[in-house]
């Protein structure tokens, strides 16, 4: 094994023009943990905004990227993972990330890929498919099952939606026009155009006197705010972009629930039995994947080397899907 490997290293204050192609050495495998060999990158929203925002743990050459999968290549002290193990994982933003031909994680996050699930697909389910089950986990059942996922086009939504279903949830979403034809075949019962200016007329006409149990949205806090008055009395909003600082509506009114998803929060904040059913939750995510129960975003390719390009198609919305890479 070479003692140096290919990373892209993140320049403070240049965002994406700071991404350079480098070599830095390959990290050493310490207890607990395992070396990954990336044999595929996926890239989600959460990367480009660390690289234009930066991260406290940063500096100068600090790898980004949360999502890949490969194989194993080195175990620490502790770890009982065979040499060669097919693993997916979801990076800590702490630490060097994904956007590299190895990656150093901790062995108690890495999740097995099924033999029949193709390594490129399985790069693509840790980050938006967690992050919808964890939004998902946050609300209890009520007495309506009417939800409303904002943002069903996207790689969360569109996890989130699958899920919400098959627990048995009545689905409304919003997203593109060119996204309503394959939600409706999913099982959606009404999408919306959110460019239109009356759409949330348009839900509120649709759901009758059924209330709206839960709002998941995807886009910012403020957006959540504005869409508060649509659920129903203990309803549910569940802000996956951003956060409630303030509570939309007024006190003692319809009494909703305000809830964060912060999917990388579990590498500083998880305990032991966090993380494990992370894992476990993980898997059965790329089992799902794996056997057709649970269908991916259309995947997007492009080369290692032109990772900042796609980056910047990722941040303009340009194109519709999810960009992954392969590596040799």
């Amino acid at each position: 094994m070479s003692i140096t490997h290919r990373a892209w290293g993140w320049t403070p204050g240049a965002g994406l023009d700071g991404l350079h192609l480098i070599d830095k050495p390959l990290p050493e495998v310490g207890p607990g943990q395992v070396l990954v060999a990336n044999r595929a990158i996926a890239l989600n929203p959460v990367d480009w905004k660390i690289c234009e925002w930066g991260h406290a743990a940063w500096h100068p050459g600090t790898v980004p990227g949360v999502d890949g999968a490969g194989t194993v290549v080195a175990v620490g002290a502790g770890v009982e993972l065979a040499l060669g193990s097919r693993v997916a994982y979801h990076q800590s933003l702490s630490r060097d990330g994904s956007f590299a031909e190895h990656c150093l994680l901790d062995a108690n996050l890495v999740m097995h890929i099924p033999g029949n699930l193709d390594i490129a697909a399985a790069a693509a389910v840790p980050c938006p498919a967690l992050t919808a089950w964890q939004a998902l986990a946050k609300v209890a059942d009520g007495a309506s099952r009417d939800v409303l996922v904002v943002g069903a086009g996207g790689a969360v939504g569109f996890y989130l939606v699958q899920l919400a279903l098959q627990r048995g949830l009545r689905v409304w979403a919003t997203a593109g026009r060119q996204h309503h034809e394959r939600l409706r075949q999913l099982g959606v019962v009404g999408v919306f155009d959110y460019r239109a200016g009356d759409w949330q007329a348009d839900v509120q006409a649709a759901l009758g006197e059924r209330p709206l149990h839960a709002l998941f949205d995807t886009v910012s806090g403020s957006h959540a705010a504005s869409q508060a008055h649509l659920l129903g009395y203990n309803g549910h909003l569940v802000c996956i972009q951003d956060r409630q600082e303030n509570t939309p509506l007024p006190a003692f009114s319809t009494a909703i629930s305000l809830h964060e998803v912060a999917l990388n929060s579990v590498h500083a904040h998880g305990r032991l039995l966090d993380r494990q059913a992370l894992k476990v939750e993980g898997e059965c995510l790329l089992r799902m994947v794996a056997d057709g129960r649970l269908l991916a975003p259309q995947r997007l390719d492009f080369r290692f080397e032109a990772l900042p390009q796609a980056l910047r198609q990722l941040k303009d919305g340009s194109a519709s899907g999810k960009w992954v890479t392969r590596l040799a």
